[in-house]
């Protein structure tokens, strides 16, 4: 059972490029022997994450996030069953999301700066999917 698991939460520690480096190296390391591909997004205080994979892999590494002392305020904003991976060229991508991605987030919210806890799970996901399509994401930071 393949699925989609997109979560938002606030970063307890200003965003650096240090804190994402720690953040991408767990993942790139894990995910692959735990068959985990995504992406990670963040800007303004706030990370945005779409996690795909078996059901008990993303269950288990969301659980994980849940606890880590970097996030706060972790809220679910959808969780699906898929018929494919929307990331599956990637263990973890990255998308820093800063002023040349404004135009992006003004197509999908009412403001340029991320928000995530004020857009729905739907909108969030077609965000991370255009960032997907449009090359945004990159591997390495």
């Amino acid at each position: 059972m393949l699925v989609r698991l997109i979560y938002a939460s606030r970063s307890t520690t200003p965003i650096t490029s240090e804190l994402v480096k720690q953040i991408l190296d767990a993942a790139h390391q894990h995910n692959p022997e735990r068959g985990i591909t995504g992406v990670l997004c963040y800007g303004d205080g706030v990370f945005v994450q779409a996690l795909e994979g078996g059901r008990t892999e993303v269950n288990a590494l969301y659980q994980a996030i849940c606890r880590d002392s970097r996030h706060r305020d972790v809220t679910l904003l959808t969780y699906a069953e898929v018929d494919q991976r929307e990331f599956a060229c990637w263990s973890m991508a990255q998308a820093p999301l800063d002023k040349k991605n404004a135009a992006l987030l003004l197509r999908h919210s009412s403001s340029p700066v991320l928000d995530p806890f004020r857009l729905s799970g739907q909108t969030t996901s077609r965000l991370l999917s255009e960032l997907g399509s449009s090359g945004g994401l990159r591997s390495k930071g």
